[in-house]
């Protein structure tokens, strides 16, 4: 049997090299890192912190509940309350006397070994957010600009351009005008809106839509039109409704990023903002930016694509020309299903539209994270390897339902593709992987 200091030894020698994290580790001295820890938790910690932090008895009953303890051998230091305690417990502790060293593990535990998916915490006798607790570590590591290199690239880029992608408002005007060329080769008289004032619908993406992945827009033109939807879509600043920032611990920046997002929709005079297949970025915009700008709602109605869909359908404005029909199972993204309750909703669209739907095991809001969630899979390669491996049990899960004749897997999230694609690939599991979008497209009457 495996003792503690096995696994601690197991972790020197797995130690990854992150540019972010040591050069920024270099610039902190003891009295820095006390410094921000004792402002933050007197400025923004609060009674929350401190709830959390005293009531975490370490009783382990959060532990099943976390891809990342069962993938690596039920390792304790990756359970919930194991990262809690090496991280957010042993600084409150502490009153921040911390050194460097101990930042850098706090960094990598924050920022690659937890994706704040809140699993555990429907799992915890006291309701223990420990996302929150994980956040608050790296608000922490922000402070002190100790962040991994290429998530704080990425909020460079928000801060630079507002889009996660540095892409430049000509390209981004390009990019609609070529979908729309494209989508007019099919449908000769479809439009991509753009600069429309009093539409009914403000349509926005995230940075790699246009960047990796602008078929989605193409795709989205044609249910729109399919739908005879009044929409549009900004041709400046305010498109991209993404946000590292958010998970980088940069609150000053996030806010900005959901101010833009907002006004362009305002600005435009539209009526409410449907988003893309994208789970972190609801969360962001629904959930997170507009409390950090003292909201305690958007300014206007928002929903994800998965709700718009539904609407379409129920209401007859889309029809079905033809089922899609190979099996196929979904993924609960963590962020609109145990963010947003919208698994039910999800499951409407599918069975309008597919004949077979096999489910996966667990499902809904006990479905394993994608394990690229939360920023980690913006960490980069240096961690790409730790993050395909600490997700084994999500590879288990997809195999299972291969075995029941399952062909394709439906993931309505940008992030949940990414992780479910290295997933899929490392494992060989010979599976194919879809947005939900890409299949009303494929089974919509066009004209």
């Amino acid at each position: 049997m495996k003792t503690s200091e096995d696994f601690q030894a197991a972790a020197e020698e797995k130690r990854i090299y992150d540019a972010g994290i040591e050069e920024g580790a270099k610039k902190l001295t003891p009295e820095k890192i006390r410094s921000v820890f004792n402002e933050l938790m007197q400025t923004e910690g609060g009674a929350r912190l401190e709830a959390y932090t005293k009531a975490c008895v370490h009783c382990g009953l959060c532990s099943d509940a976390c891809h990342h303890y069962l993938s690596n051998d039920r390792d304790p230091r990756f359970s919930p309350a194991g990262k809690v305690k090496q991280t957010i417990i042993e600084i409150v502790s502490r009153k921040g006397k911390v050194d460097a060293d101990f930042m850098k593990r706090a960094c990598e535990i924050a920022f690659t070994e937890c994706n704040l998916c809140r699993r555990c915490m429907i799992y915890c006798p006291f309701g223990i957010d420990v996302a929150y607790l994980m956040l608050f570590v790296r608000r922490a590591c922000h402070q002190l600009g100790v962040v991994p290199q290429y998530i704080q690239d990425t909020a460079h880029s928000h801060a630079a351009t507002y889009n996660q992608m540095w892409v430049r408002d000509d390209e981004w005007i390009d990019t609609l005008q070529w979908q729309e060329d494209e989508a007019r080769d099919e449908i000769p008289d479809l439009r991509i809106p753009i600069e429309k004032e009093g539409a009914d619908i403000f349509y926005s993406v995230i940075g790699p839509e246009p960047k990796f992945r602008a078929q989605l827009i193409y795709q989205m033109a044609v249910i729109m039109h399919a739908a005879g939807v009044d929409w549009t879509m900004p041709a400046s600043q305010g498109w991209d409704n993404s946000d590292m920032c958010m998970y980088t611990g940069d609150s000053e920046m996030t806010a900005r990023l959901k101010k833009i997002h907002f006004e362009a929709a305002l600005r435009l005079k539209t009526k409410r903002i449907v988003m893309g297949e994208c789970g972190h970025a609801f969360r962001s915009v629904y959930d997170v930016g507009n409390r950090l700008l003292g909201w305690k709602m958007p300014p206007l109605q928002m929903i994800h694509a998965i709700s718009f869909y539904s609407e379409i359908i129920e209401q007859g404005r889309l029809k079905i020309a033809e089922k899609f029909d190979r099996p196929v199972t979904f993924h609960d993204p963590c962020n609109i299903v145990r963010g947003r309750g919208l698994h039910e909703t999800a499951r409407y669209v599918i069975n309008q539209v597919c004949t077979t739907f096999i489910e996966l095991e667990p499902n809904r809001e006990h479905n394993y994270c994608c394990g690229a969630g939360g920023g980690v899979i913006n960490c980069g390669p240096p961690f790409k390897n730790k993050r395909v491996q600490s997700n084994r049990v999500k590879a288990d899960q997809l195999a299972a339902a291969k075995k029941k004749g399952a062909e394709v897997v439906i993931a309505p999230c940008h992030n949940c593709h990414g992780g479910l694609e290295d997933i899929i690939r490392h494992y060989e599991l010979g599976l194919e992987l879809k947005f939900l979008g890409d299949i009303l497209y494929e089974c919509i009457q066009k004209e």
